[in-house]
């Protein structure tokens, strides 16, 4: 019986032994496959693609075994357009094959930003606004006579007018023309009828002349229907001061600016104002 005992627990401790070994030969294999799928240790040094395209960056990373995904853009006048600003992970940093790098582009073109309507504010308030949407003022005024001191007549870049809602892209140089008052010289009124209000104030600080009271026979429309001039005051020929305004009344009635007075009497004169 008590070999009977002997024999029974070394079979129960050979099966013992067996399925420890058994079990640990399956946890080994196991880590050595995790090991190989998960590619442990197999890292790269991520090289740094900043300042490259992303048709020069892409094939980069593709032989390190990485791949690059495009996140967010942003503009910078600093860097050329469509290159990449950031990456994720850093340059010289390591990852793992497979891994995707996340990338930030410098915009293809320029942000555009719709001019507003900066005529009769102060040239301060007027260069506040334009640097706060990311123009550049210049620090050298134009001036003309107008009827009031320091009040901006005209944005220009290059000698060109900019009229109010012309798109301008970020980072464009302008130059406010700002007004110093009457002068003391006489000029001929020209006649502005059938112009728009843009085209007819240019014309009139050509002459050394602002716009002064608008009257539109309709109201403005939001789809941008242009109003044309069809009356003045004072009329084309007369003579003014330097600086002094003429009143205009405008119609979406291109006939009417074509056929309409130029001139007023007393009475229309003393109604308009």
């Amino acid at each position: 019986m008590r070999d009977f005992d002997k024999s029974g627990l070394k079979f129960v401790g050979i099966n013992v032994l067996i399925a420890v070994f058994v079990l640990i030969s399956i946890l080994i294999g196991l880590i050595l496959w995790l090991r190989t799928y998960t590619q442990h240790g197999e890292e790269v040094e991520v090289m740094d693609v900043r300042g490259l395209v992303m048709a020069e960056a892409e094939p980069l990373l593709a032989d390190q075994g990485l791949h690059i995904v495009v996140i967010d853009s942003t503009y910078s006048d600093k860097v050329p357009l469509g290159t990449i600003v950031d990456q994720d992970p850093k340059p010289n940093s390591h990852a793992k094959h497979g891994r995707a790098v996340y990338v930030t582009i410098n915009a293809t073109t320029k942000r555009q930003i719709i001019m507003p309507d900066l005529h009769d504010i102060s040239y301060r308030q007027a260069e506040t606004t334009l640097r706060g949407m990311g123009l550049v003022v210049d620090t050298i005024y134009d001036y003309e006579p107008s009827a009031y001191r320091d009040l901006v007549l005209e944005v220009k870049s290059n000698g060109v007018t900019i009229q109010p809602g012309e798109k301008v892209p970020v980072g464009t140089k302008v130059r406010l023309v700002v007004g110093f008052g009457r002068g003391t010289e006489q000029v001929e009124v020209p006649s502005v009828i059938g112009l728009t209000l843009q085209d007819a104030r240019s014309l009139l600080l050509s002459r050394r002349l602002t716009v002064g009271a608008v009257t539109c026979d309709e109201a403005v429309e939001e789809d941008g229907t242009p109003l044309y001039v069809y009356q003045q005051i004072p009329a084309a020929g007369e003579k003014l001061i330097e600086g002094e305004t003429v009143a205009l009344r405008l119609s979406a009635d291109i006939e009417k600016a074509a056929t309409g007075g130029a001139t007023t009497n007393d009475k229309d004169e003393d109604e308009w104002f």
